[in-house]
């Protein structure tokens, strides 16, 4: 139900009104002038204030317009004569919601219905007000957590370049959050209500992305059968993030730099050029200054993206905030999964903060949903980690040595079998699944390591 305020300098209409809307449910106050409704509206908010246009001493319209100032989620439904057709238009023009027709055998019920449209417009306003809270909160700096000074001084440089125009390129390795940083960015930017479209570059062929990207026109390849926007088109005035940029082709590395450089896209098959208006943001866990010294990534393009470079640390740098995020992560999954874990143990903790974390938060954040998901106790128990993060290897100038050995001995054997698998699964983490580059992190053979991954079955 509504707070109506009603503003009719004829006594007769308001009193009608009046009864109407109180047996609806309303909460409903009249006055008969402008100045008196400007008073009730400075000591109480109403949710539409429905007004005659043609009143002495001050009109609708005037009404309509103090209203929009100094009360902009209040809606206004104006009440008219035929012959003020022209007049009421131009209200709605002005931020009316509607005009209704004083047809005396009709008006009321039409204004009935234009009441319960408001007060579902109203509501619709608010949802999306909450909406764009929450995707703010869940986008900005609270989800990357950590209170370490390199995470710090990340935060300070996130919070210097959101606001402006320039394009920004992330790196970091593979699970340091490098999307987090990017929405973070756009959620504190000029762009922050427009759209944020992300997409990965290694997940697509190069004809594919071009299409992605640039969108095609109807007939442009086989199974082209109508138009269709491209990511750039869907981001328009927002912003596009480009996660792995270094894996990208080298032609189509060009498309691409023309497109920044030109603001400009052309569709594959189309002859036509559109202009967009796209903040880019790009991301890669790969050196791409190597890359330009290779020939394998071109020079002018990285120079075009890097306008401000922002470095993650991995969480091997940060140990520190590995208390932090456990508890965050553990916070999280137990909302998700119904548990009421109070803690993680102070020797989880400890394990953890030994652990590399080749994956780095990403394989952090899903050991901790696996604990969660296998404690039973009211704590997370070392024994409910992956053994990889149990086993406490910690890289030690070029090798790996043992951090405890336990005082019933171990089976060596055993050991070095989980070690050799460890390693494996954090080269192919590192690797992104790509067993050639998984192998040369190794320092083997690619024969060998597909020997290696199938003796243990990875």
């Amino acid at each position: 139900m509504a707070n109506l305020l009603i503003v009719d300098d004829e006594r007769s209409i308001c009193e009608v009104l009046e009864i109407a809307f109180r047996k609806d449910g309303h909460s409903v106050e009249t006055v008969q002038t402008v100045a008196a409704a400007r008073q009730k509206l400075q000591s109480k908010i109403y949710d539409i204030v429905v007004s005659d246009i043609k009143m002495p001493q001050a009109s609708g319209l005037e009404l309509l317009q103090h209203v929009r100032n100094a009360h902009p989620d209040t809606l206004v439904i104006l009440l008219t004569g035929y012959g003020e057709l022209e007049t009421a238009m131009q209200a709605v023009k002005m931020g009316a919601f509607d005009y209704i027709i004083k047809n005396p055998s009709q008006y009321l019920e039409e204004l009935k219905v234009a009441i319960d449209r408001a007060l579902e417009t109203s509501q619709i306003k608010a949802e999306n007000v909450t909406l764009k809270r929450e995707l703010k909160k869940q986008g900005g700096l609270d989800n990357i957590v950590g209170q370490s000074p390199p995470m710090k001084a990340l935060f300070e440089l996130i919070e210097s370049v959101a606001p402006t125009q320039s394009t920004v390129l992330i790196l970091g390795e593979s699970g340091t959050g490098k999307e987090l940083v990017a929405r973070a960015i756009h959620s504190r930017s000029q762009r922050c209500d427009k759209p944020f479209v992300s997409i990965n570059c290694s997940a697509f062929q190069e004809t594919l992305l071009e299409s992605e990207l640039f969108g095609y026109r109807k007939g442009a390849f086989t199974g082209a059968n109508s138009n269709k926007k491209g990511l750039f088109e869907y981001s328009s005035c927002g912003t596009l993030f480009l996660d792995e940029i270094g894996e990208m082709s080298l032609p189509m590395q060009v498309k691409l730099l023309r497109a920044v450089q030109e603001r400009k896209i052309r569709p594959v098959g189309g002859n036509e050029e559109i202009e967009v208006d796209v903040r880019l943001l790009a991301a890669s866990n790969r050196d791409l200054q190597n890359m330009v010294q290779q020939k394998q990534f071109r020079e002018d393009l990285y120079y075009r993206i890097s306008v401000i470079p922002i470095h993650i640390p991995p969480l091997r740098k940060r140990p520190s905030d590995i208390p932090l995020l456990a508890f965050h992560f553990l916070e999280k999954f137990n909302q998700q999964m119904g548990k009421t874990i109070r803690c993680v143990a102070p020797e989880t903790i400890r394990l953890m903060e030994k652990y590399p974390w080749p994956g780095n938060v990403r394989e952090m954040e899903h050991a901790i949903e696996r604990a969660v998901a296998l404690e039973k106790g009211s704590e997370i128990s070392p024994n409910s980690l992956p053994e990889r993060v149990i086993g406490g290897l910690e890289p030690r100038t070029g090798a790996l040595s043992l951090i405890d050995l336990p005082e019933d001995g171990i089976d060596l054997e055993k050991h070095i079998q989980e070690i050799e698998r460890n390693l494996l699964e954090a080269a192919l983490i590192r690797a992104k699944g790509v067993r050639t580059r998984a192998a040369d992190l190794l320092k083997m053979s690619y024969r060998s390591f597909r020997h290696y991954a199938s003796k243990y079955g990875i």
